[in-house]
């Protein structure tokens, strides 16, 4: 037999276990940990996910949920604190610019993510994975409209319009608001806990950054989660970066959220730490803070709630939001390689990567199965 039918054959030998195991409702037998290593690390299908972000980690957690027996590499060259998804708030709040590919498909992956954060909201690991739930404040000197969101009115606890004694809670001269119970994840405390208990599973983490799909010829299948990297690793330029900038204040005092008009908002922290925002500057690639968008930041804060007037700050944060219509949930072959994509969240990568990542998930294990079909 050639080099080329043996390195067939294993693949297939592979994903005929893994198949094998699915139809069994994914049971496998209960052996030490480092027993089932060696058996992933012979038999199992070698998946790698590239990026370390909230897409990824959370990739990262279905995938191990829903495959015990697989071999999964997460591959990055940023983690935690150096990722876009540990400047975001992560508040539950999808906006209309957040679109798959039909409005079907956004609102399913909406809905499941916000089941997703419900599930761990209610484990008593919560605290440990950074989810919290908050009520939030949306006010308008302007705008009934812009006080409603159709995106989740319908799945969260709460979301009514505010009383007059509500308006004034803030500053003078809001005319329109809404109050809605939400939840909020921060990404300081969820990474972590994602990465932990993806090395406690036998997940393991390489450190190096990915600029080909040729170099990543060993894998039977990859999830794309690089975020604004797709623009480059896919030559997609469908992807724009959308900047933003955040002040972290101490506010120990604060917890609920507030919004108001021109992208203000205000947002609490589990640790006691509040995101102030924001900006949403399309197509612009500066990573430094900027002391005029600083100061116009500060400002609409302030008139939102004065209380912050004199708030302790304790730092500045910038990031780019892969930014892409429609965010792109789909499978690829890259010269033989499968490739599942999953990116171009922009700002609503933290609160919508659960129902993204399950479908992409879903594709990955039907790619698997198919290449099945065809070689028996």
């Amino acid at each position: 037999m050639s080099s080329v039918s043996s390195l067939k054959s294993s693949c297939v030998c592979r994903i005929l276990l893994l198949y094998r195991s699915c139809a069994q409702g994914g049971q496998t037998p209960r052996v030490s940990r480092s027993s089932r290593l060696k058996k992933m690390d012979k038999n199992a299908p070698k998946i790698a996910i590239l990026g370390a972000g909230v897409v990824g980690l959370t990739v990262s957690k279905i995938l191990q949920d829903d495959l015990r027996n697989a071999d999964i590499t997460i591959i990055s060259d940023e983690f935690r604190e150096k990722t876009v998804s540990d400047i975001a708030a992560g508040i539950f709040r999808p906006g209309l610019s957040f679109r798959g590919p039909t409005q079907e498909i956004t609102k399913r992956w909406i809905d499941k993510s916000w089941y997703f954060w419900q599930d761990i909201l209610k484990t008593r690991e919560a605290e440990e994975a950074g989810v919290i739930s908050v009520g939030s404040y949306i006010f308008s000197k302007e705008n009934y409209h812009v006080t409603r969101n159709r995106l989740i009115e319908d799945i969260v606890p709460i979301y009514r319009a505010v009383d007059k004694d509500e308006l004034k809670i803030v500053s003078e001269g809001w005319r329109y608001g809404s109050y809605f119970t939400t939840v909020k994840t921060g990404c300081d405390r969820y990474l972590p806990w994602i990465q932990k208990s993806f090395e406690a599973k036998g997940g393991k983490i390489i450190t190096r950054k990915v600029e080909s799909f040729s170099s990543l010829p060993k894998y039977d299948l990859v999830f794309n989660c690089t975020g604004m990297g797709a623009k480059y690793l896919c030559n997609d330029y469908d992807l724009v970066p959308i900047r933003g900038q955040v002040f972290k204040v101490k506010a120990p005092w604060l917890k609920t959220a507030f919004y108001g008009d021109y992208d203000a908002y205000i947002i609490p922290g589990q640790d006691g730490i509040a995101t102030l925002g924001g900006v949403r500057q399309y197509d612009s690639y500066n990573t430094q803070v900027c002391k005029h968008d600083a100061a116009a930041i500060m400002e609409r804060c302030v008139d939102l709630l004065p209380v912050l007037k004199d708030v302790e700050i304790v730092g500045q944060r910038v990031g780019l939001r892969p930014h892409r219509v429609p965010v792109r949930v789909e499978s690829e072959m890259v010269n033989r390689l499968k490739v599942v994509h999953c990116y171009g969240h922009g700002g609503y990568g933290v609160m919508c990567a659960p129902g993204t990542a399950m479908d992409a998930v879903a594709i990955g294990l039907d790619q698997l199965r198919s290449s099945v079909r065809c070689k028996i």
